[in-house]
């Protein structure tokens, strides 16, 4: 069985990348409030390997569950979708 299909993966906007080989990730999505219903914004940052240092602030780019790398690390860089203007 191919296990690798079964990782997560997120699409999210590169908020720093100021450390070697690695980025932090802003994932945000919309959440309904159980009781009054209304839609919330939510984010959350994830720490990513970036192997080749080629991300830049405000690009978007799709990240995918990996091994723990580091003690914050378990996501990897799959995929920069657009680039930051």
């Amino acid at each position: 069985m191919e296990t690798r299909n079964l990782r997560k993966e997120r699409t999210g906007v590169v908020t720093s990348n100021k450390m070697d080989k690695s980025i932090t990730v802003a994932v945000k999505w919309k959440e309904k409030h159980p009781i009054y219903g209304k839609f919330v914004n939510k984010t959350k940052k994830f720490h990513a390997h970036d192997e080749k240092n080629e991300c830049n602030i405000g690009d978007t780019v799709r990240i995918m569950e990996t091994r723990p790398l580091s003690k914050t690390k378990r996501w990897r860089l799959v995929q920069i979708i657009e680039k930051a203007k």
